[in-house]
């Protein structure tokens, strides 16, 4: 019989973490060897232990988020995959966290057998995507022409949480004629021309959450 899958579980929240441990405890082969409450212990852990597979969360307050913590942790030799498990499926989520290297991205609502397949997939080095995210994924490529950058997802986020042009500028520590240029493409892109009407349909798509962040 060969060695079990060997898991980190990271996320903020005990609950998650503990039902995530009970669903995948019923597993013969996957074996968790260690949790992290924030992503800054997931990156450490992941260095220190012998792991196959992360399961990461994207947020998790002050701080490092998943995102940048599945860059840390892909960006060794020989590193464990990252499987994503969040409940955000917007491509202002999705995107950032597969550029960073994520092996997988799932929901948290997924059935316990598709959580378990995800994690064999992953330690395996298959890809294993949520429907909704991986229909959203061949959109981007079918349209390229009308898919929002990072940068100009980042933006329409600030501009739905209420952010003026200044204060995006100075989020983002871009120029303020930079910011407009953005907006301009943006309104391009999904067919308006407002700020209200762009996030309005962005929200629709997908591209970004509900409220901003």
């Amino acid at each position: 019989m060969s060695d079990p899958i060997r898991l980190l579980l990271a996320d903020d929240h005990p609950v998650v973490r503990a039902g995530l441990r009970a669903v995948l405890e019923t597993e013969s082969d996957l074996s968790i060897v260690a949790e992290a409450a924030t992503a800054e212990q997931a990156v450490a852990l992941a260095a220190e232990l012998d792991l196959d597979v992360v399961l990461m969360d994207l947020q998790f307050g002050p701080g490092m988020n998943g995102a940048q913590a599945t860059a840390a942790i892909t960006a060794r030799p020989g590193a464990p995959r990252v499987l994503i498990v969040t409940t955000y499926d917007t491509d202002a989520d999705t995107v950032p966290a597969l550029a960073a290297g994520a092996t997988g991205y799932l929901l948290k609502d997924a059935p316990p057998e598709e959580l378990a397949a995800a994690v064999r997939a992953a330690a395996a080095g298959r890809s294993a995507l949520a429907a909704t995210v991986a229909d959203r994924l061949v959109e981007r490529m079918r349209t390229p022409a009308t898919a929002l950058s990072t940068r100009e997802t980042e933006v329409l986020e600030l501009v739905a949480a209420g952010l003026t042009n200044q204060q995006i500028s100075g989020r983002l520590h871009l120029s303020q004629a930079t910011v407009k240029s953005h907006l301009v493409h943006i309104y391009t892109k999904l067919d308006v021309d407002s700020r209200t009407a762009a996030v309005r349909t962005a929200t629709t798509r997908g591209l970004i959450r509900r409220g901003g962040r």
